[in-house]
């Protein structure tokens, strides 16, 4: 039923029945990360934290609840918290791509734009298909997507795409960083990165300088 009210997103009602279950219960982290997650939901930024803490200690090996730390800090821009949270959760997952991509948003949140590339990569080696998932995995690990400069941002993911031998993801994000405004999309010319797809005649149209406006006559 917990769940059910998770699915529905009647969040309030889940955080009360995931309250009993995990009284009931207090040594099953599934319980008590799952209310985190229902309090998360609600803004309960805090209390969301407490939970996650304690899903943590009960079971140090529960990586869904240490990554779900990491995105509490990641919400209050807390990077270096967040960073290391994550990374605590992939010493004990490696294996989960959206551990990684998580760690990369971190990163850039952090401006240490070489490291969110390269854990970029990582979780895209796992999962080639991770940006198609939605934000969540069986409703008990989280994601925050949201980032601040965005031209940049879908740039980095371009160049990650392009590493990993996808032309048709590179493409859609460097049109989406073009959109954005980004200034240095010259760089695709130079970076080692994009070299096997820089004769692509999409990635020549992206890079092609906008027309001039014609004036009406």
């Amino acid at each position: 039923m917990a769940d059910l009210y998770m699915a529905r997103k009647e969040f309030r009602e889940a955080a009360v029945t995931f309250k009993r279950l995990a009284d009931q219960s207090p040594q099953n982290p599934v319980y008590l990360n799952k209310l985190g997650i229902a309090l998360h939901q609600q803004a309960a930024l805090g209390a969301a934290l407490k939970y996650y803490e304690r899903a943590s200690k009960v079971d140090p090996t529960y990586a869904d609840a240490q990554n779900n730390i990491g995105t509490i800090w990641y919400q209050r821009k807390k990077y270096g918290r967040a960073i290391k949270a994550y990374q605590k959760a992939i010493n004990i997952r490696a294996d989960m791509a959206v551990l990684h991509s998580n760690l990369a948003y971190a990163y850039f949140g952090d401006k240490k734009y070489l490291e969110a590339i390269s854990s970029f990569r990582q979780a895209l080696a796992i999962d080639p298909q991770l940006f198609e998932h939605s934000s969540s995995r069986s409703g008990s690990i989280l994601q925050d997507r949201s980032v601040g400069d965005r031209g940049r941002f879908y740039f980095l993911l371009a160049k990650s795409f392009a590493e990993a031998g996808n032309l048709e993801r590179c493409l859609i994000y460097l049109r989406k960083a073009k959109d954005e405004g980004y200034k240095e999309l010259s760089e695709v010319k130079t970076d080692p990165a994009f070299a096997a797809v820089l004769k692509d005649p999409g990635i020549q149209e992206v890079l092609a300088p906008k027309p001039p406006d014609t004036p009406q006559p």
